[in-house]
């Protein structure tokens, strides 16, 4: 595998540094609340790495494919667009399972009267909406031109 670094794009970094920060707040609450959130930490955390390591950093080419820019390593996007697509279904198990764990939150911040943190968990199960209609299909495509590029 290519040892290029690609980054993910920064607007979606954030976003992941954002719901960090905020279920951090969410174990902070303790009790019932806190334990919650900590078993949906649990299972954030390595997913999380996964989407930075291979689902989200072809994104960051969009903006210059669109433009009919060449990019410096279409073979690292191809890598990662190829392992996407190959570990698509594992994601998305991994979003049921986190899914899962959010509505034990939401459930139990509603019942400890944490209205705060039930907003933060329903947004997260938007964000796991959000990438697999979204995000992976879109770095999925990415990878498709690439290659129907190549192919002309």
């Amino acid at each position: 595998m290519t040892t290029h670094k690609m980054a993910v794009p920064r607007t979606l970094r954030a976003e992941h540094h954002e719901l960090h920060h905020e279920l951090a707040r969410a174990m902070d609450a303790g009790g019932r609340t806190g334990e919650a959130a900590r078993r949906v930490a649990d299972l954030l955390h390595p997913h999380f790495g996964k989407e930075e390591e291979f689902a989200l950093p072809p994104l960051a080419v969009l903006a210059a494919l669109a433009k009919g820019a060449a990019l410096p390593d279409p073979g690292a996007i191809l890598e990662r667009t190829e392992r996407l697509k190959a570990e698509f279904a594992q994601l998305v198990r991994e979003h049921d399972e986190i899914v899962k764990a959010l509505q034990a939150l939401i459930m139990t911040a509603k019942a400890d009267q944490k209205p705060e943190i039930v907003r933060f968990a329903e947004q997260l199960v938007l964000h796991a909406e959000t990438e697999e209609e979204v995000l992976y299909p879109a770095a999925i495509l990415v990878g498709e031109y690439l290659k129907l590029k190549r192919a002309l």
